[in-house]
């Protein structure tokens, strides 16, 4: 979630520093601080606030080819200058930046307390220039993994040392750090995206890793046995450098607005209309392999998850394969049965959700065979994979997810095309149900230019106590992801349920002219769902419709009916869940939100 930038090289470190800063950004934090060497030692400075808030304090800086910074968001203690990184030892000659978690920090704290460390933060990062200091014997290498070795977590750490101004010393065990490989100058990042505008030659440091980076490289040891390690240097590519925003007011209207694009690249060169199939190359799975599988399960977090319920019913009713969406987070933690015969399937935008990456490393510890669906190219989870798709719908810069939402169903859509072709769907089926795909992105791009009364929506909701989303079968994870874009955007308290349950609990929540918002495509649950809308308009409520153009009943029972291009149930949240992220977007314009990033949110969840 935090963000960690370091530079060895010939050039004046700072600004490189502050860019690379800029470019993590849309990762999500709270205050920002840089490390650089100056005559007398370490020159440090730290923010609460955004990026521009530390570059403004960065007047009469010396110059220096040597420093680390970050971007922190808070696990613990408050949002605070003293706990903004990097932190110091005692003498102020180590200064380091950390993303993870120490899970012992209590002991650790109680015993430097004892040894007469003062604390100035609340943090558990200061734990670790405390604890290097302590083993330090004159080798900054050996002191960094003397004092990891006591540690308990995870971490990915930048530390500079000012009696050894030429270098930095990196390592990790469970959060991701890159190095980027220049001429004359190395990088250290928690992500390519703050690498690139020096260089695409990099070294994915590995758990258990740590390295020596200066100006002409970087040497890699194990963490804790002190082994040299080989470099494995790659050259990375895909969709890399300065986000902008083509004259949109925010990252994330451009991103809903790019989902016809994003869609149709998810989908091109995989899906075939004369073939009536798919294919993902990226899963290395033969026919024969595909057969074989007789359960799916999806992994994923949050926005991700919701795509994996939608991915899940689409496998069971298509391909007729037993099929289940899981929470990444809860997985691992309930020592889950893994089989042979099932494939497990890891989605997540970023490629480094740490929930994620650990159920699929469960699922490998295990046995099982596990494949990515990742948007980052050379993320971990892709990495940690092997197989896998990417989703290819460009970067997603704005903390809440919109385009990678679509383009993980569509991928997972294309995916169980591909598993039914083996199994139930002839030729004339295949090809029918490749027609409804590839017809997506025109349907999806005339919805965008014609939306329906989004703002006669915002102004319910904006002003409401509760906002209950309902949906069946395949809308009941786009009323979860509405709730959801609703609650990150805008902060409206609100929750998506199945409209059968609606009874048992949250029809006590409404109150008259409450809104309910209704996601009802012309399904086989459609009238089901007529139903639950008249129990909720029978209490006051104010009834919002997300319907199929031309479903006039449905229309005239809403107080404001919103109709989107007919699709097939299946691939109905592809066009459903659009008007919804457009509701979340103008509310939080109502309401004076800070739209691409909200608070206490991150677009990358490095910790659990």
């Amino acid at each position: 979630m935090c963000g960690i930038v370091g530079y060895v090289g010939h050039r004046d470190a700072l600004p490189t520093l502050v860019s690379g800063l800029r470019q993590l950004e849309y990762r999500g934090y709270d205050s920002a601080g840089v490390a650089i060497l100056d005559e007398d030692g370490l020159w440090i400075r730290k923010e609460v606030g955004r990026v521009d808030d530390l570059a403004r304090s960065l007047d009469g800086a010396p110059r220096s080819q040597v420093g680390i910074a970050h971007t922190r968001w808070a696990t613990h203690g408050g949002v605070t200058q003293q706990n903004a990184h990097p932190h110091t030892d005692g003498v102020g000659r180590i200064a380091l930046v950390h993303n993870g978690i120490i899970e012992n920090m209590v002991p650790l704290v109680a015993m430097l307390r004892a040894e007469g460390v003062v604390f100035t933060s609340e943090t558990d990062t200061e734990i670790l220039p405390h604890l290097i200091r302590k083993a330090w014997r004159g080798d900054p290498v050996d002191a960094v993994r003397a004092a990891l070795r006591q540690v308990q977590g995870t971490f990915g750490v930048a530390v500079m040392f000012a009696d050894h101004p030429d270098i930095v010393v990196v390592a990790r065990n469970g959060s991701p750090l890159v190095i980027g490989l220049g001429d004359g100058e190395t990088i250290v990042a928690s992500d390519p995206q703050a690498i690139v505008a020096l260089t695409r030659r990099v070294i994915h440091l590995q758990d258990r890793q740590m390295a020596v980076i200066r100006a002409d490289g970087a040497e890699l040891h194990g963490l804790y046995d002190g082994r040299r390690h080989d470099q494995s240097v790659e050259l990375i590519d895909g969709d890399y450098g300065v986000a902008d925003l083509e004259g949109h007011p925010h990252f994330m209207l451009k991103e809903i607005h790019e989902q016809a694009r994003s869609i149709s690249r998810c989908l091109n060169g995989r899906v075939s209309r004369e073939d009536g199939n798919a294919r993902l190359g990226g899963f290395e799975m033969r026919p024969r392999e595909l057969v074989g599988v007789q359960r799916v399960v999806l992994l994923g977090c949050g926005t991700s998850y919701h795509a994996g319920m939608v991915g899940a019913m689409a496998i069971e009713a298509m391909a007729r394969v037993s099929a289940r969406a899981e929470i990444a987070s809860e997985f691992r933690y309930r020592h889950p049965i893994v089989s042979n015969d099932t494939l497990y399937l890891a989605v997540s935008q970023s490629g480094e959700t740490i929930d994620t990456l650990g159920a699929v490393q469960e699922v490998q510890l295990k046995g099982g065979a596990v494949r990515g669906i990742v948007n980052v190219v050379g993320s971990t989870i892709a990495r940690t994979c092997g197989q896998g798709v990417y989703l290819h719908s460009g970067p997603e810069v704005a903390v809440a997810s919109t385009k990678a939402f679509t383009s993980q169903v569509a991928a997972m859509l294309t995916f169980t095309l591909m598993l039914a072709r083996t199994r139930n769907l002839d030729l004339g089926q295949g090809r029918s149900v490749a027609a409804e795909l590839l017809a997506i992105p025109e349907k999806v791009a005339a919805l965008l230019a014609n939306p329906g009364p989004i703002d006669d929506v915002v102004e319910s909701v904006a002003r409401a106590r509760y906002v209950l989303f309902l949906g069946r079968g395949f809308s009941f994870p786009v009323a979860l992801e509405g709730a959801l874009k609703l609650k990150e955007v805008a902060y409206v308290p609100c929750e998506g349920y199945p409209a059968g349950e609606m009874k048992h609990g949250p029809i006590a929540m409404i109150e008259k002219g409450a809104p309910v918002i209704v996601v009802a495509p012309r399904d086989a649950q459609r009238d089901k769902v007529v139903s639950n809308l008249r129990e909720v308009a029978a209490r006051g409520a104010r009834i919002i419709v997300i319907h199929t153009q031309g479903d006039d009943e449905l229309a005239q029972l809403a107080d404001i009916a919103i109709p989107v291009p007919s699709t097939p149930d299946w691939a109905s949240p592809l066009l459903t869940a659009i008007p919804l992220q457009l509701l979340a977007y103008r509310t939080g314009i109502a309401l004076g939100r800070d739209i691409d990033k909200p608070r206490h949110l991150a677009k990358s969840v490095t910790v659990e």
